[in-house]
């Protein structure tokens, strides 16, 4: 009996791998560029688990809606596309809320590696076409969640 309740587990553990991620919490941020104040609805992956399934298993990632990975210290990250879906726009913040860097166009389920190129605080993914659409650019400067106020 007990290798049911084992396989039973197992079963239920892979189902729950296959099914999209949803991160513990939301928030609104803000980028401001020098085309304007952009407002995003951010679900927030704090831990470890939260990081590594980001947004895989996705099929739609609505206008104005990203997840936003928060490292709790500056580091080097990379990413990549494993068993996500979606096209994504990776912006690479730093710890003071600046840019860093932008990925535009992320390849859909690409196990490529998309480095940060400098460590980074965070990272916000939005569906590819949104930073170049709003004018977004490195330098520019995030506010909300775990950044402060733009300096």
């Amino acid at each position: 009996m007990p290798a049911l309740r084992i396989g039973a587990a197992l079963i239920v553990g892979a189902v729950l791998a296959l099914t999209p991620a949803q991160a513990a919490g939301t928030d609104t941020i803000q980028i401001v560029s020098t085309s304007g104040v952009h407002a995003f609805s951010v679900e927030l992956a704090t831990t470890e688990a939260e990081r590594e399934k980001g947004l895989m298993f996705r099929r739609d990632l609505p206008d104005g809606q990203g997840m936003l990975f928060d490292f709790q210290r500056d580091q080097p990250v990379s990413f990549w596309m494993h068993n996500t879906y979606l096209s994504l726009d990776m912006l690479f913040i730093r710890s003071d809320g600046r840019i860093m860097r932008i990925a535009e166009n992320a390849k859909p389920q690409s196990d490529d590696l998309i480095p940060s190129g400098a460590p980074v605080r965070g990272v916000l993914e939005v569906i590819a076409g949104t930073a170049r659409e709003m004018g977004i650019k490195p330098g520019d400067c995030v506010t909300g969640a775990f950044f402060g106020k733009c300096r």
